[in-house]
């Protein structure tokens, strides 16, 4: 079911759930926002799901909203989409897997395992994503953006 961006309204209710009123007047109770791109398109292409998965609307784009339904969609998509960026490598225990990585990331420094090189996928765009072992998935936006250090210890592992 496709709907145009604005036939719905969107609210919080009293427990944090979010909840989508349709063009018909009904109201949905725990609506799942989940974007089809996560990645490589992340403003673009989100899904309202119902509670039991049928899709409610779909948004092609988020500037198509209004600024507090915008403000709910993000904050609920931040909350569900744990995503580190990782920015540095600082460390690695060893060349061999696993490994333990001393990091900086966009949310601070962290350790992580890589189990692994099989954890470690390249993304279109010189991306990369690193699953640690609890299924954390870092981001490197940019390989060649990494400062020297990093990219010579991560290139023992590519």
């Amino acid at each position: 079911m496709t709907t145009p961006a604005m036939d719905f309204t969107l609210t919080r209710s009293p427990f944090g759930h979010l909840c989508l009123t349709d063009a018909e007047g009904v109201r949905h109770e725990q609506v799942q926002v989940v974007r089809a791109f996560p990645i490589a398109a992340p403003d673009e292409g989100i899904s309202l799901l119902s509670a039991d998965g049928h899709e409610l609307a779909w948004i092609a784009h988020l500037d198509q909203l209004d600024a507090n339904t915008r403000r709910l969609i993000e904050d609920t998509l931040a909350a569900r989409d744990f995503m580190p960026v990782l920015l540095r490598l600082k460390s690695v225990s060893s060349f061999a897997t696993p490994s333990t990585w001393e990091v900086d990331t966009d949310r601070g420094p962290t350790r992580l395992v890589l189990r692994g090189e099989e954890n470690i996928r390249r993304l279109p765009g010189g991306m990369l994503m690193i699953a640690d072992e609890h299924g954390i998935q870092y981001l490197i936006r940019k390989l060649r953006g990494l400062d020297a250090h990093s990219r010579k210890l991560l290139d023992r592992f590519l």
